[in-house]
């Protein structure tokens, strides 16, 4: 296993070592005080348990090696764990909203404030120190799956925070409904979160194109060999933690079998040192030859090599 799969994996085994003692603590604090908010913290936790599951899952096939069925590899497995977290979070969100109104309409309010209080405060030590561990990994891996529970783990932080609240206001400030609407301000938080979370990892699975400044980085990169006379059908994507690329360059028509070999992997290794770990195809055509049409024959060089004379 790479560094990287280690790495994942063991913030993996860490979310789940908080969720299962945050489960603990909350079932006994519901039990306790009755809150609804208490509730939709520990329905969050309970998620947070099996989407922890869910992401040690996927960091685990993501970090398997090639194999003969999945030559470009394993990694969006990590996307796809992501999902499952996301649609959880959505049905937790739901429900939530759901008992928060019923509470609303029939007037129930919770007991033993103190308790939940103290729950959650422990909640949010055990999170910040989750996700210091989680942004230390992230760093160094991009794991989309990690970043997602990260995610979920950072509006723990205000969901907590909004529990405590909750309770306080509830039953030392005698506001009466307070616990029930906080429930149901945590379940549009967790809606909210549920929707961002998604993007990224519909991104991957849909292959979606680099950012334009990556794409223009790259570019820049390419346009510093001598040799190259244009690039045009530029494709990339990226799959958990690893970038894919591949693209034409047109060379001179005379140029050896060998000679157009050497250049190209001149190329790699100047985008490799610039991207580490990218994955890159390049096909070779003579000068003027471009078979493609559309945007796929636009050539991209032309523009890369004005954008330094341009920003000068």
């Amino acid at each position: 296993m790479t560094e990287a799969g280690k790495l994942n994996r063991s913030a993996a085994y860490a979310s789940i070592l908080v969720a299962s003692l945050l489960l603990t603590l909350k079932a006994w604090a519901v039990w306790s005080t009755g809150s609804t908010a208490m509730l939709g913290s520990l329905a969050d936790t309970t998620l947070d348990l099996v989407a922890s599951l869910a992401t040690l899952l996927g960091v685990w096939v993501a970090a398997q090696p090639d194999d003969d069925n999945h030559r470009f590899g394993h990694d969006k497995a990590e996307a796809l764990a992501a999902m499952f977290q996301v649609v959880l979070i959505s049905i937790s969100a739901l429900s939530l909203a759901l008992r928060a109104v019923g509470q609303i309409f029939a007037g129930a309010r919770p007991q033993g404030a103190g308790d939940g209080i103290m729950v959650s405060a422990i909640a949010m030590l055990a999170t910040l120190a989750l996700l210091a561990w989680q942004r230390r990994v992230i760093a160094q891996t991009r794991s989309i799956a990690i970043s997602t529970d990260h995610l979920h783990y950072k509006s723990d932080l205000a969901l907590n925070l909004a529990v405590i609240a909750a309770l306080a206001l509830d039953q030392y400030a005698g506001i009466g409904g307070a616990d029930a609407l906080f429930g149901l301000l945590i379940a549009v938080w967790l809606g909210w979160g549920a929707w961002k979370a998604s993007q990224q990892a519909i991104e991957q699975l849909m292959d979606q194109e680099w950012p334009d400044e990556k794409k223009a980085r790259f570019l820049e990169v390419v346009a510093r060999h001598p040799e190259l006379k244009g690039l045009h059908d530029l494709r990339t994507r990226t799959a958990g933690n690893r970038d894919f690329v591949q693209f034409h360059v047109a060379v001179d028509p005379d140029m050896t079998v060998r000679a157009a070999h050497d250049v190209m992997d001149e190329i790699e290794d100047k985008l490799m040192a610039e991207f580490p770990g990218i994955e890159i195809l390049i096909h070779p055509d003579p000068e003027g030859l471009v078979n493609e049409t559309g945007l796929a024959a636009q050539d991209l060089l032309a523009d890369a090599q004005s954008a330094p004379a341009r920003s000068g």
